[in-house]
Parts: C-alpha cells; sequence; structure tokens
C-alpha cells in the first residue's frame, strides 16, 4: 500500500506471503490477509484511510465487503476495471 498523509512522508507498508506449493494453496493474498494488512495500516498511519482499490476478484468480493463494512475508518473506491495509468502501485 502506498500510504500518503497531509504533512508527513509518503509510506509503503506492505506484508510478505510465503508460497509454498501446498496442495489447494492459494498464491495470492486472501481477504484475511488485506485485512490484517488494513488494520495494521490503520495502527501505524493512526487515523481513518480512503482506500483506492483495482478490481482484483478478492478486492470485491462478499467476504471483503463485509470485512469493510466492519471497519467505520475504511472508506473504500474502485478504479475502473483496467486503468493502470490510475493506479502508482501497477509498476511498484
Amino acid at each position: 500500500m502506498i500510504c500518503l498523509k497531509p504533512g508527513q512522508r509518503t509510506r509503503l507498508i506492505y506484508r510478505m506471503r510465503i508460497y509454498r506449493r501446498r496442495k489447494n494453496e492459494r498464491k495470492g493474498f486472501n481477504e484475511s490477509d488485506y485485512a490484517r494488512l488494513l488494520d495494521a495500516a490503520h495502527q501505524q498511519l493512526g487515523g481513518p484511510i480512503v482506500l483506492i482499490w483495482d478490481n482484483v476478484n478478492t478486492h470485491v468480493d462478499a467476504l471483503m465487503r463485509s470485512l469493510i463494512d466492519t471497519r467505520p475508518w475504511l472508506t473504500v473506491f474502485s478504479l475502473p476495471t483496467y486503468a493502470p495509468e490510475l493506479n502508482p502501485v501497477e509498476s511498484v
């Protein structure tokens, strides 16, 4: 996550996930991984978060929506389906 807060330096908050090639193991983050990352960012930044997200399936599914709805400090906006020019994290 690229985090911007007026008057402070820009931050990159991230988590690593090790893929061990186990049967039925997901390669990327799941909804609970994203929720933990958002909770950690909220703790580090100390305030509400406005999140601008692309349309990866785990970002827009029902489970993620319910996790987002339980966090009153989180506001989410979704990017159009394909908009790499609007997504600075795309090149990271």
